[in-house]
């Protein structure tokens, strides 16, 4: 399996070199360093070819061993590292297949080693149940990142422009950077959360949210299982009161990366219980009991960031060291294909009725894992 993630990695990386303007992210390309990604792409089919080497002498199946070494062949035979690249590159209207391969790279060298190191669930594979549908989600909500960013900042651009006040926005532009961070915390999971709960309360709105609690196993990959209904409009409504209030570049892109890395952290099959700053940040116990199938989480734990907001709403759900038994959702309605999930929320027979008023189920004896 390694030989063919690997060997379909380096592949798709040397289609970007020979296809840049269509296949990369400008504002990525500006800043690449060329000889640490020829070597990483040298590294990936190196170690495709070794591992689909092995799998061949080790495994009486030999498909995945010769499919890898058949990828990382046709990049190498496609000019592999040493593809040129014309410059300048022309702009135009793109797909992000680098930004897709450098955060599944970054991520999975970060959160793989530490699910193995920690896992809560020690007999969880990395390729466990779903996990290509994850990766597909994963794969999809980075590929179209041009189309999703827009439908991100435009309407906010649009509707909401009324609300801008230059004055306003140069005062608060002008705060310290760590207080702009703070503040655009505070605000960002205030709206996230409003947003959040109205997905699990509005019927059409629960439809589009199912794919993301269809999850039966949670790991960093989990994370990506969101429709892109879904991915658009949180996106965009949490979008509206940083670009109302107008904070800095700096404190904004801060936030963005801390979100893009703690939104994966509270999903991961880590055991790590943070001591008392799970009462402050969100932690990975606090949010798989918002994944439970346990009636006792049902509506439970809806900020991203900060537990005190459910603390105040009623809704938060923490008991002691426990971590749910089983997650997912009753009679698992959501189908496994990313395809098919992107088509269920528009199918008559989606449940279109919110967890909040689901039949409750017993519950099952509590998994004691710590």
């Amino acid at each position: 399996m390694l030989s063919v993630l690997l060997g379909a990695a380096g592949l798709a990386a040397v289609l970007c070199l020979w296809f840049p303007s269509v296949l990369t992210t400008p504002e990525l390309r500006e800043i690449y360093d060329m000889t640490l990604i020829r070597g990483l792409i040298k590294a990936g089919l190196l170690a495709a070819f070794l591992c689909g080497t092995a799998s061949l002498l080790l495994k009486r199946r030999k498909a995945l061993g010769l499919t890898g070494i058949g990828l990382a062949g046709l990049a190498t035979l496609m000019g592999g590292s040493q593809v040129e690249v014309s410059t300048p590159v022309r702009a135009s209207d793109h797909l992000g297949l680098d930004w897709f391969l450098l955060n599944l790279l970054i991520l999975a060298t970060v959160f793989v080693p530490l699910e193995h190191l920690f896992a809560r669930l020690p007999a969880q594979r990395v390729f466990r149940k779903g996990w290509t549908t994850d990766l597909a989600h994963f794969g999809v909500s980075h590929l179209l990142v041009q189309a999703t960013v827009l439908l991100t900042l435009v309407p906010a651009a649009v509707f909401f422009r009324w609300a801008v006040s230059p004055t306003l926005q140069s005062a608060i532009a002008g705060q310290p950077v760590l207080l702009q961070f703070a503040e655009i915390l505070v605000i960002a999971d205030l709206t996230q959360y409003t947003t959040h709960r109205l997905f699990h309360a509005v019927p059409w709105l629960w439809r589009f949210h199912q794919v993301h609690h269809s999850a039966q196993c949670l790991d960093w990959l989990a994370a990506s299982r969101l429709h892109l209904v879904d991915i658009v409009v949180t996106r965009a409504v949490g979008f509206v009161p940083v670009y109302v209030l107008g904070f800095a570049t700096g404190p904004t892109y801060a936030y963005l990366v801390f979100v893009s890395f703690q939104a994966i952290l509270i999903h991961a099959n880590v055991n790590f219980r943070f001591g008392p700053l799970r009462w402050v940040l969100a932690t990975p116990q606090f949010h798989h009991w918002h994944h439970s199938a346990e009636s006792e989480a049902l509506d439970k734990n809806f900020a991203v960031h900060l537990p005190v907001i459910d603390l105040v709403f009623g809704t938060f759900h923490l008991p002691g060291n426990r971590w749910p038994a089983r997650y997912g959702l009753e009679g698992d309605p959501v189908p496994e294909n990313y395809a098919r999930q992107l088509a269920y929320p528009f199918r008559p027979s989606a449940h279109p009725r919110s967890p909040a008023i689901r039949p409750a189920t017993p519950n099952t004896p509590p998994n004691t894992a710590s």
